[in-house]
Parts: C-alpha cells; sequence; structure tokens
C-alpha cells in the first residue's frame, strides 16, 4: 500500500505547516493587517466592478492592465520588469526554485519573515541565517563574513525587518549589494509605514531585486505581491511563475483600487500616527521593552510571553507569540498597529494579563513558603 512516507521527502515530513489561528471574535493585532475598511463609494465602485468581471474566462496572463497600474501608483522606472506573485509568497518561493542549484545557498538575517527559510526548505537548498545583534541591529562585518564563507545565490533582506520592524542602515545594505555574488532582494513589504525604498537604486545595481506586496496597504485579500528588476532576471523568472497566478478578481480590483492609491496612502498615514501613540504608550506599562518600529507592527518584550499571550486571548486580544521561534525572540510578542479604539482595547487586555501573572507569581510564592521541607534538605 503506498503511503505519505513512501512518497514525500523526509525533510518535509519533518516540518511543521505554517499556523494561522483563528481569530472568530477577537481583536485582530496578530497579522500586519490594515484595520480600516474602504470608504462606501469606492466599496460600490469595486462591487459593480466584481459584478461584471467575466469569472468564466481565463485572466490576462500577463496581467497588463494591473502592472501598468502599479507602475504607475508605485512610481516603478521605466527599463525594469514587474514579476507578479499570489501575494510576495510566491515571489519567494519562485526566487528561490530558480536559484536551486546544487550547492546552492539562501542567506538572511535572523530573525527574520520565516517564509525564506521555509521556501529554502521547501526547495532542499541549504538556508544560512546570519544572527543580528541583541536590539536586532544588522552586523556588516559579520554579514559580510559570511557571505565570503558561504557564497549564497541569493540574500533576503527584510526592510523594515519583521519581526523586529527597525530598517537597516543604507549604507550597510548597499555594502552588501556591492559584495554579494548573487541576487540581493529587498522585502520592502511595510514601505508605506517606513518612508524609505531602494527601488531608485535599481539603475545602479545590477544583482538587486525589490519586492513588495499590497497585502499591508489594506488589499490582504486581494494576495497581490510585485517585483521590480532588471529584464534578465524577471525572463527567468517568468519560467516558474505558474500560468494565470493572478486571477480575474485580483486583476480587476487590485487595478481600480491602485487607481485610488491616495486611500490607502490616508489610511497608511493613519497608522504611522497611532503607531507612534501605542508605542509611547507602551513604553509606559511596566514591565514591558518595546522596541522601535518602521513597519506597522511593534515588537515587545514582557515577562513569560507564553502567559502574557494566553491571558490577552482569554480578553479576547490576538497578538502573535514568537517566544521559541529565535533565541533572540525570548519572552516577545509582536503587535500589528490597529485602530485608535483597539489600540486602547490592547494596552487594556495587556496591562490586565501582567497584573494577573504578577499575582499568580505573589500567590505561588506564597505558596512555596508553606510547603514542608523536602527530604533531602530538612
Amino acid at each position: 500500500m503506498t503511503t505519505p512516507e513512501k512518497v514525500i521527502r523526509e525533510d518535509v515530513r519533518s516540518i511543521a505547516a505554517y499556523h494561522v489561528p483563528g481569530a472568530e471574535g477577537m481583536v485582530k493585532l496578530d497579522a500586519m493587517e490594515n484595520p480600516y475598511g474602504l470608504p462606501d463609494e469606492l466599496r460600490r465602485e469595486i462591487a459593480a466592478l466584481a459584478a461584471c468581471a467575466p469569472i468564466n474566462r481565463y485572466p490576462d496572463p500577463g496581467a497588463l492592465a494591473l502592472k501598468a497600474r502599479l507602475r504607475s501608483a508605485m512610481q516603478i522606472p521605466e527599463g525594469f520588469d514587474i514579476l507578479l506573485g499570489n501575494g510576495s509568497d510566491e515571489i519567494i518561493q519562485i526566487v528561490v526554485l530558480a536559484s536551486a542549484r546544487a550547492g546552492a545557498v539562501i542567506m538572511a538575517p535572523e530573525p527574520t519573515f520565516v517564509v525564506y527559510r521555509m521556501a529554502a526548505g521547501a526547495a532542499n537548498v541549504r538556508f544560512v541565517g546570519v544572527p543580528l545583534e541583541a536590539d536586532f541591529a544588522l552586523d556588516p562585518e559579520r554579514f559580510l563574513a559570511a557571505m565570503t564563507e558561504h557564497k549564497p545565490s541569493v540574500v533576503f533582506l527584510a526592510y523594515p525587518n519583521n519581526p523586529s520592524g527597525n530598517l537597516f542602515p543604507e549604507e550597510a545594505v548597499v555594502r552588501i549589494l556591492a559584495a554579494a555574488p548573487g541576487l540581493v532582494v529587498i522585502d520592502e513589504a511595510y514601505h508605506a509605514f517606513a518612508g524609505r525604498t531602494f527601488m531608485g537604486l535599481l539603475e545602479r545595481w545590477p544583482n538587486l531585486l525589490v519586492m513588495r506586496t499590497v497585502s499591508k496597504l489594506g488589499l490582504a485579500g486581494l494576495r497581490l505581491g510585485y517585483a521590480v528588476a532588471r529584464p534578465g532576471w524577471m525572463r527567468e523568472f517568468e519560467k516558474l511563475r505558474l500560468p494565470y497566478n493572478i486571477g480575474v478578481l485580483t486583476q480587476r480590483l487590485g487595478e481600480r483600487l491602485l487607481a485610488h492609491h491616495g486611500v490607502l496612502e490616508a489610511q497608511a498615514a493613519a497608522i504611522r500616527t497611532e503607531r507612534a501613540h501605542l508605542a509611547s504608550r507602551l513604553a509606559r506599562v511596566a514591565g514591558v521593552t518595546p522596541f522601535p518600529s518602521d513597519a506597522n507592527f511593534i515588537l515587545l518584550r514582557v515577562p513569560d510571553a507564553r502567559r502574557v499571550f494566553e491571558g490577552l486571548k482569554r480578553r479576547n486580544v490576538l497578538v502573535k507569540n514568537l517566544h521559541g521561534s529565535h533565541a533572540l525572540l525570548e519572552n516577545c510578542l509582536r503587535v500589528t498597529v490597529g485602530t485608535a479604539q483597539e489600540n486602547l482595547q490592547f494596552i487594556a487586555a495587556l496591562e490586565a494579563a501582567l497584573a494577573e501573572n504578577r499575582a499568580n507569581r505573589v500567590v505561588l510564592g506564597a505558596d512555596r513558603c508553606h510547603l514542608p521541607p523536602c527530604a533531602n534538605h530538612k
């Protein structure tokens, strides 16, 4: 009898699938989503567009209208090609698969976006993670030394980094671009909140690919990622892009929504304002250490992250528990910047969870005082 054990690679069977927790009835602050809905007028416009979409037909395989709108809205320079993916995850997978030669290495600082490592594992390619500093800063000398040793085919740099939220210094990134023996992918998933981009350096660096997603802008449900690089790179990556990977609705709604890019930018500005308020409030919560962020989330360290995470869940607030995922993320949680009301609910739940933990520790400490002496320690 044929079983998965006889067919599926052993390394695939040994890993866990990417887990997305249920969020029904929760204040959902775990996935870096834009918390704002679309204006009613724009909702009506895309509803009419969806009603007329020819979903009985395959989509435009080249998504030409969507690419043209992206080029205009995102100020993509002429002379560079655009690769579209079902989210940026698919683009990461395409890049890794295309570079999966014998002995190839994929490299990134760590902790960072877990899909880089996952995609390398799926392609049976060695992944090398270069540790960041304790404050999540990038050590250029350590990274350059690792590149010299391992000669990576592809380097991924999240800019800002996820889950730490910080921007690496531009000079350090340029040094990596200059020294890299292969392709350097700058993942600008959070560019709308950082105000910094490497898009303008594509002309200077032939080994640069800039990757983004519209998910964080408020279009996560469309699943649309895009990458920009020189045509020579894109011709090869296009060979691994599956036909019709961008559906009719994503193409049509994406093109129309990006025509209203100002609406999405205004929401991003509101998130940046709320990020500052949330960071200021977190800095005043006893026992909490928030890290500076240029993204739409904040990383924070708390006493006993597992208990605080569960305490938040009991109060119907869902964040990301990162404790145990990397040594530098010990007792760390990541919270998405929500609306003003959601952020207030989160702070109240956090303070309550922390107070509950302190009370439990006092009770446990008092109980220990009344325990009879151990037989070996009379």
